[in-house]
């Protein structure tokens, strides 16, 4: 999916893990519609600039299956990573792509004993996804403005895009019916939103990747947790109420590690 776009962002990736990675061994999850083929580039080129680095790519929820509920992925992959942790106690890293980046920070959240130094977010939906050119890649009749009346369903849950489906006109029926996304923003308080905040903040570092040449995602600015108002202007990560009031720990992040400023479609927090 959009691969001229990944091959661009690989320049991204090497050079972010040139600069905060080092040799720590690197973990990649795939994006929707894709398997761990399509990260193969990525990989080799990681093992090129450090040679001697551990790259696991997961083959779990490839091609179709990746349409499959977002904490179903979110406990299967988990598991795996959790198993690859033990074997490495001095911490991993994580890059997620597309959807991928969307689940991996599910599992950082789910699972705040991680023992990852490093996320890299590359294209991914961190708030949400409304848009008809990612849409129509799994349901080409489905009109953006009504997509609503299908993800906002029991039936619709039941699919990865509508755990995630932001649609900024119809936010009662988004936190009535989205099992994922208001409750990893920690906009849902449950009795995990602690355990939630502290997988964030237990990061060393957050890097997020993303431009207004991706071509799918929308608004491109949600690969860096910006989303739309009901007048589809969009809203940026510091002006989000989840940031104001840091709610899952991006205020946190972003004022206490390190950062850079922006280079090109890259935002480093």
């Amino acid at each position: 999916m959009y691969s001229w776009y990944l091959k661009i962002n690989i320049v991204c990736i090497t050079f972010a893990i040139s600069s905060v990675i080092g040799y720590k061994p690197v973990i990649i999850i795939h994006g929707v519609l894709s398997g761990n083929i399509s990260m193969i580039p990525m990989a080799k080129r990681i093992e090129e600039v450090h040679p001697g680095t551990k790259v696991f790519v997961t083959d779990r929820f490839g091609g179709w299956s990746s349409l499959r509920p977002m904490w179903h992925q979110v406990l299967e992959i988990g598991s795996d990573i959790l198993d690859f942790m033990v074997f490495h106690p001095d911490g991993v890293n994580l890059i997620g792509y597309s959807q991928g980046g969307l689940l991996a920070r599910g599992i950082l959240q789910q699972y705040p004993e991680h023992n990852v130094h490093t996320f890299i977010s590359l294209s991914a939906p961190q708030c949400g996804q409304y848009g008809t050119k990612f849409l129509h890649l799994f349901f080409p009749t489905l009109a953006c403005e009504t997509a609503y009346e299908l993800f906002y369903s029991m039936v619709g849950q039941h699919t990865s895009v509508g755990n995630y489906w932001n649609d900024p006109h119809h936010q009662k029926l988004f936190f009535e019916y989205s099992n994922y996304l208001p409750f990893l923003n920690n906009l849902i308080v449950t009795e995990r939103s602690g355990s939630y905040k502290k997988g964030m903040t237990k990061l060393t570092k957050m890097v997020l990747i993303g431009g207004p040449d991706d071509g799918v995602i929308t608004p491109w600015q949600s690969s860096q947790f910006g989303c739309f108002d009901s007048n589809e202007t969009v809203v940026n990560m510091k002006d989000q109420g989840f940031y104001k009031n840091d709610s899952f720990g991006l205020r946190t992040l972003d004022k206490d590690v390190p950062c850079r400023p922006p280079d090109n479609n890259v935002i480093w927090s």
